[in-house]
């Protein structure tokens, strides 16, 4: 039964109206849509406030939902694609200012109106789709990354093969299973920008709703015939004479087998090995003890004491979950995290943004451009360091400064009636120096109940019984859980690769991983890293919009080889050189760099191994397509005899 124009109106009450009036410009042709009027004017601080008059709003709603009733029933035109001026209006429009003239095309690319973008495979020439068929892709891990790079290859044309350690996809999202793990990116926002989801429950959902988003997408590409599950690629190797690569797989049942492949793209991210402190006794502990990465389902937390030694963003997660069940919780924090106010951060989607979403055409094209443009800088001039900055060391400007401010007052206001707390929960770093979590109340909420203690002095031994912190006391319990992070800077640590004369990549890095665009080596022709080093953003963006531009490049890059009949490719020294030269230029400039500052961001040389230091459009700009003088191109090998 088709809904009334009443019932539209009704249901447009939960519709972001600015994006909603940019779809009704091509659902009518009409521009009055746009009118000042009924220009938005955002608070930064309430999400759901654009600032258009609640008289306006309805008149907005009872208009639209005549206009969907019609195009619904099949009384309207077919939606319309605008020019570029108008298509320039409304971004402006929903943006609420005027977006610099730099970023048109990367938001018009991003929008993609007419379903397509620069990030679509290019090999429509009958002489590239050729020379695709004699290439074959070996593709390490079957998480996001990994599936998003199965299908360009598939949609170019060109042999892959996907080899995952777990029994199914989702990599991250398939591993973390730990109470209250979710997405801190909006979920909208948080998919692939070709494989809309007008179903999120919540704007950051839960884990089990990743998994089976990511679950759904390798079902409807048809990969998991590509993918090679329980099974671990132990080495890669070039093979100098034939120019392929040589993989060792180590299958379930400890067999091992040998496969060749062109090229090799790694699509394991950086958070997927966790890390242990260390901790004098650890290990000793009698009782169940495990890392969130690998939680324990088995192990019954109801009434027992445990402790939680951490509180980065996976305990901010678990924690609140946890805390109402046992019977005494002890969290251990060596530094706080900063949480940055999201209300809604746990709040579900309504059903009529869901309906719209799914009803009205473009809306979700409109909706997702608003929340994109919102964070393509997003934080970035508040963590930026000022060099003439002479205030507090807590900040390292006086835009991050006033961004401290006003986090510092909303955990105030949350302990306000707990001024013992204060002083613990309040970072003494500057925002942007470590990362930072999504915050809706729930994690001050725990650390304030009675069966809660927060303890800040350090932790100096575990023993059999429980932990031991630096003012001599034992803190004894039944389960003792790591929430310590991962071994983000030990890039590709379980995978030996040999490049070049058996060139060794970990040996050549050194402890400092580094590698072109985050994605190309020299020595190592072929190889190509998916969030690799310097690809992690930490205040802007979505790291999908990263993988998605980086398997432009790697797909960009096979079509090179198609182009130019060469077998083997590899960045120049030089290019690779002064890219990093640069990234660490520009990471000195901002909070992470701090030298006051120790971070997961930081390598054991103290050196940012993990951030892009520049804009969103500056890697979207860089990946476009691979530059031919960037890279030493090799042809094949005429056989000898």
């Amino acid at each position: 039964m088709a809904d009334t124009t009443a019932a539209i109106e009704e249901k447009l009450k939960d519709a972001h109206l600015p994006a909603l009036l940019a779809a009704l410009v091509h659902l009518t042709g009409e521009t009055d849509w746009l009118q000042d009027a009924w220009k938005p004017t955002y608070n930064p601080l309430s999400r759901g406030d654009t600032g258009i008059p609640e008289a306006e709003q309805a008149k907005i709603r009872a208009r639209a939902a005549q206009v969907i009733a019609a195009h619904l029933a099949g009384q309207a035109p077919a939606p319309v694609q605008p020019d570029v001026t108008t298509l320039r209006r409304q971004m402006d429009f929903v943006a609420g200012a005027a977006i610099p003239e730099g970023y048109v095309d990367f938001l018009l690319d991003e929008l993609a109106l007419a379903g397509t973008s620069s990030k679509d495979p290019q090999f429509e020439a009958p002489a590239l789709k050729a020379a695709a068929r004699k290439l074959k892709v070996l593709v390490v891990g079957a998480g996001m990354s990994g599936l998003l790079t199965g299908i360009r290859l598939k949609q170019a044309g060109v042999a892959f093969e996907i080899v995952d350690k777990n029994p199914d996809v989702g990599g991250t999202w398939f591993e973390n299973t730990y109470p209250g793990c979710r997405v801190d990116n909006s979920n909208h926002m948080y998919s692939y920008s070709f494989e809309p989801n007008h179903a999120w429950p919540q704007h950051f959902s839960p884990q089990p709703e990743l998994l089976k988003y990511f679950q759904g997408v390798a079902a409807k590409h048809d990969l998991k015939k590509h993918i090679r599950f329980e099974t671990l690629v132990e080495q890669v190797a070039w093979d100098d004479r034939a120019q392929l690569w040589r993989a060792t797989l180590r299958r379930k049942d400890g067999k091992t087998e040998t496969v060749e492949a062109t090229a090799v793209v790694t699509a394991v991210g950086q958070l997927n090995r966790p890390r242990y402190p260390e901790i004098e006794g650890i290990g000793t502990f009698e009782g169940p003890a495990f890392h969130s990465a690998e939680w324990r389902h088995d192990v019954e937390l109801k009434g027992k004491r445990v402790a939680v030694i951490g509180t980065g963003a996976s305990a901010y997660q678990f924690v609140p979950e946890i805390a109402p069940e046992v019977a005494q919780l002890t969290v251990f924090q060596r530094s706080p995290p900063w949480g940055l106010p999201v209300p809604h951060y746990h709040e579900d989607v309504p059903e009529g943004m869901k309906w719209t979403l799914e009803h009205v055409p473009l809306y979700d094209k409109w909706y997702r451009f608003w929340l994109f443009w919102m964070t393509t800088e997003g934080f970035l001039p508040m963590v930026k360091s000022d060099p003439s900055w002479n205030g507090s060391p807590d900040a390292v400007g006086p835009e991050n400064a006033m961004l401290r401010e006003m986090a510092t007052q909303s955990l105030k206001a949350q302990v306000a009636d707990r001024p013992d707390l204060a002083a613990k929960v309040i970072p003494a770093y500057p925002i942007g120096g470590k990362r930072s979590v999504l915050d809706n109340g729930v994690w001050l909420a725990a650390l304030k109940r009675d069966n809660v203690e927060l303890v800040t002095h350090k932790v100096t031994r575990i023993t059999p019984n429980g932990v031991q912190t630096a003012d001599g006391r034992t803190h004894e319990v039944d389960v003792l859980i790591y929430g310590t992070g991962f071994q983000a800077a030990n890039f590709l640590s379980f995978l030996k690769i040999k490049g070049r004369g058996g060139r060794d990549l970990h040996e050549t890095w050194g402890g400092d991983a580094r590698a072109y665009l985050g994605m190309t080596h020299p020595g190592f022709p072929n190889l190509f890293t998916i969030y690799g080093p310097n690809t992690n953003i930490v205040v802007n963006g979505s790291i999908i919009f990263f993988s998605e531009c980086s398997v432009r490049y790697i797909v960009g890059a096979l079509k090179l080889l198609a182009e130019t009949g060469a077998v083997a490719m590899e960045p120049k020294q030089a290019v690779y050189d002064d890219f990093n030269t640069r990234v660490d230029q520009a990471n000195a400039g901002w909070a992470w760099g701090s030298p006051n500052v120790s971070s997961w961001y930081k390598n054991d040389f103290g050196r940012v191994s993990q951030n892009w230091p520049f804009g969103l459009i500056d890697y979207w700009r860089a990946t476009l397509k691979p530059e031919p003088g960037d890279f030493e191109l090799e042809l094949a090998v005429e056989p000898v005899g």
